[in-house]
């Protein structure tokens, strides 16, 4: 496996880590990962593709770009990789043609042969997709075996649309997805937070998907104003710095889930992930210390699973995350690199919701305000 990392800003590819020596012709698939403007621009497309000629090539929209141990605005940080005996396989679906993100879960998983499939890697729209009714899709779809983890796309702090690619100018509602195949393929993940929980455990008692209304009987958005204190009069910005802690029936280990925007007239609270009836959640708050040592136990917790050095690190962090860290955000990707061996190449984004497993090889799950790493190395 030959691996190489490039940034392409200003119209022109701007830094490059290319060791292997990956010739750039025989890449057999791109991950790039850039903003809105940069994406929906057919020039700079057409540039990326005449780059790399023969590679399949998967771009999503951000919310900021990860190249090596830097986080960037108004870039393209892209990873392009040759395998030397170990297939690929690669499907795209609009969720427009799909009458529930369900659905198109299922039927995305359904392009995928299962024989020998390590990982999946999933790019969404991260506005149009429901990521948590995606990703039980998915799960009902695969073998146990099978790896899953990826990220909605971002759109920065505006939050207006979303775009995925997959060997064409990306679009607004497009799922994309590579498999990767083969006995020589070793993957790991790793997905932690770093939130603390303040309060009591409490119950959801009405909700609609991702639409909360109700905590123990009482009025859900009342109820998290009494919390925020002071804070509740900068809503829904200050949403970020208080998401909620969910803990579904099915599982043992919670999950976070941000807040996207809140509704005086209905009094209800829309997230980025379902909150089922019957869930218990806990509010949470920030800490800055931990939110970065998270991003370095996540990355632990992958590299004991790896058993070696990653040839390929993939990151996916939040929005969140990033706009609370402000200009502490490059020591979270720091954390990451330094546990990673120099050769390692680092690529990724920031996301409107990171896909990973709890749990060494478990069924993947959407989780918000996390740090999410999955590792990728071919045995020659």
């Amino acid at each position: 496996m030959k691996v190489a990392s490039l940034l392409f800003q200003n119209d022109v590819f701007c830094k490059e880590k290319n060791d292997a020596l990956l010739d750039y012709k025989t890449a057999q698939l791109v991950l790039g990962f850039g903003s809105r403007s940069l994406l929906s621009n057919p020039e700079a497309y057409q540039k990326i593709k005449a780059t790399f000629p023969n590679a399949a090539l998967a771009l999503c929209s951000t919310a900021g770009e990860i190249y090596g141990n830097e986080v960037m605005d108004d870039t393209i940080s892209m990873v392009a990789m040759e395998f030397s005996s170990s297939p690929l396989k690669t499907a795209s679906i609009n969720i427009e043609d799909y009458p529930t993100s369900f659905e198109a879960g299922k039927a995305l998983i359904a392009h995928f042969p299962q024989e020998d499939l390590k990982l999946v890697f999933v790019l969404s729209d991260g506005g149009k997709v429901n990521g948590s009714e995606l990703v039980k899709g998915m799960n009902s779809a695969k073998e146990a075996s099978v790896l899953i983890t990826g990220g909605l796309a971002g759109d920065g702090a505006k939050f207006e649309k979303t775009l995925v690619g997959l060997n064409q100018l990306p679009q607004a509602g497009a799922i994309v997805a590579i498999g990767f195949y083969g006995s020589k393929i070793t993957v790991s993940h790793g997905s932690l937070g770093g939130w603390e929980s303040f309060g009591l455990e409490r119950t959801v008692t009405q909700s609609e998907n991702n639409i909360l209304s109700e905590i123990d009987r009482k009025n859900a958005l009342d109820l998290y104003k009494t919390y925020l204190g002071e804070y509740a009069k900068e809503l829904p910005g200050s949403a970020l710095l208080f998401p909620l802690s969910v803990t579904l029936a099915n599982n043992s280990e919670p999950v976070v889930r941000t807040i996207l925007s809140i509704d005086e007239e209905q009094k209800t609270m829309t997230f980025a992930g379902d909150i089922p009836v019957g869930s218990k959640v806990s509010f949470m708050r920030a800490n800055f210390d931990k939110l970065i040592d998270a991003s370095s136990n996540a990355t632990q917790h992958c590299l004991k699973m790896h058993g070696s050095n990653p040839q390929l690190a993939l990151l996916v962090s939040c929005v969140g995350r990033k706009l609370i860290l402000g200009n502490r955000i490059d020591e979270e990707i720091e954390a990451v690199s330094d546990f990673l061996d120099a050769s390692t190449i680092v690529s990724g984004f920031y996301s409107y919701g990171e896909i990973s497993p709890l749990k060494p090889m478990a069924n993947c799950e959407l989780h918000n305000q996390t740090m999410t790493v999955t590792c990728i190395s071919e045995n020659d």
